[in-house]
């Protein structure tokens, strides 16, 4: 009896080892093609537009991110790789988030950005990052960024994954239908102050 709970428990470790080390899975072709596409193909599955609308054009007036993911991008599928374009207005902020499936590589091209992560001991790391700069965001742990600049900043995020993933910490615990009173006692307050932080996450009309 012992010696089967042994080995079931070392089974066990062994899943739960894999899926913690578990990323994009492999695939056993050159690449995937979608099952709404109709060969054959060319360059142009292989090629993503969606970023020109960056070129020549003015600075958003809030923080915008453009993503090429496997969502927006299929030719990414099984390729462990996806993209983001990121531009800041001066005061503007990337709330905290985490991505689930994959570390980030964000490159500053432009403005400044105090930027950072929190470890699983609630050690905040945190950097204020020149043009050229480059900065790491572990896999899964919360991390921001801030533009603390009085010019617009643009930064390229690089991700391990087609689809890393993003869990906004501000919309998934205010904007999920989670009870005032279970967030009012998480958060040391009242229900009034909850009331209000979700008044001011809501969607402008």
């Amino acid at each position: 009896m012992a010696s089967t709970t042994f080995t079931l428990l070392l089974i066990a470790s062994f899943a739960i080892l894999h899926t913690a080390m578990a990323g994009d899975p492999d695939i056993l072709s050159d690449f995937l093609v979608p099952s709404n596409v109709t060969p054959p193909i060319d360059g142009s599955f292989f090629t993503y537009t969606g970023m020109r609308v960056t070129i020549g054009e003015q600075p958003p007036s809030t923080f915008t991110v453009l993503k090429a993911s496997m969502a927006e991008f299929p030719a990414l599928n099984g390729q462990s790789v996806s993209y983001a374009f990121l531009q800041f207005p001066a005061d503007t902020v990337n709330p905290p988030h985490t991505h689930p499936r994959s570390a980030e590589l964000l490159f500053l091209s432009q403005g400044v950005l105090e930027v950072g992560f929190v470890d699983t001991t609630n050690k905040l790391y945190n950097q204020t990052l020149q043009p050229g700069d480059m900065f790491i965001f572990p896999k899964g742990l919360v991390h921001f960024q801030y533009n603390c600049g009085q010019t617009p900043a643009l930064a390229i995020s690089a991700f391990g994954s087609a689809s890393a993933g993003t869990v906004s910490i501000p919309s998934t615990v205010f904007s999920t239908g989670i009870d005032d009173n279970i967030l009012a006692k998480a958060f040391k307050t009242n229900v009034t102050t909850i009331e209000a932080i979700k008044a001011a996450l809501a969607p402008k009309s």
